[in-house]
């Protein structure tokens, strides 16, 4: 990590479709690219957002982790996409909070090895503020509660990106008061021996997502050395 400080900026845009926040990291990704392609300043951004019930599944996951039928999803008004991300299947929906930061890597500047690095130890750092304690789990991307301890390892956090040209797309799920029972329809991230937790049931109470959102962009700000202020949302 550079000890620069680099300017960013981040929007919230509230709960939106997953179609709707896709387009728009596409339009933010090409936005860099063609900066850079011209020798042009460009501008890294931060996206927070809840989505409507989705399933997503990265471009190295299997369809049979998808364990309900197109039917059922459509009766229980759950979209689904396959995407360009690492990763497998995993779900977004309402109470959780889903961030994607279109990084320029070369200006940060970070490899996407440290990128993923850095986003979990800021989920890490962000769920100590509720006195949970993060951590990792070898050739499993995310952030896990207990997860040393056989049994009760549990997922509070999803990680899943790509990198392309040195610029980022997608990112993370962090689990604040989201409905668990989606978890039940697919094998998150295809892994099945292992659970799914949320701030929410490890506490015992509903949070404010808005105060996890800021805790989350000031960890951001700390863990890359980066510093943003509020951009309008879409």
């Amino acid at each position: 990590m550079s000890d620069e400080i680099f300017q960013a900026k981040y929007e919230d845009l509230g709960q939106i479709e997953y179609q709707k926040a896709w387009n728009y990291q596409i339009k933010l990704f090409n936005t860099i690219l063609e900066a850079k392609e011209k020798g042009e300043s460009t501008e890294s951004r931060l996206l927070l957002c809840e989505h409507n019930h989705v399933f997503t599944l990265g471009k190295s996951g299997e369809r049979k982790n998808l364990l309900i039928s197109d039917s059922v999803m459509k009766e229980k008004g759950i979209s689904f996409f396959q995407i360009d991300r690492g990763g497998d299947i995993t779900y977004h929906g309402p109470g959780q909070l889903t961030v994607y930061p279109i990084f320029d890597l070369e200006k940060i500047p970070v490899s996407p090895k440290d990128l993923v690095f850095g986003i979990e130890s800021a989920i890490i750092r962000t769920i100590r503020h509720y006195g949970l304690s993060g951590s990792r789990i070898e050739n499993a991307a995310g952030v896990w509660l207990d997860s040393q301890k056989p049994g009760k390892a549990r997922k509070i956090a999803a990680v899943g990106l790509r990198i392309h040209k040195k610029i980022s797309m997608h990112g993370l799920a962090l689990n604040v008061n989201t409905d668990l029972d989606y978890f039940q329809m697919i094998i998150p991230c295809g892994i099945s021996n292992k659970g799914v937790t949320s701030i929410q049931k490890e506490l015992g109470r509903e949070v404010d997502i808005n105060e996890v959102k800021q805790f989350l962009i000031k960890e951001f700000e700390t863990v890359f050395s980066m510093k943003f202020e509020e951009n309008q949302a879409i």
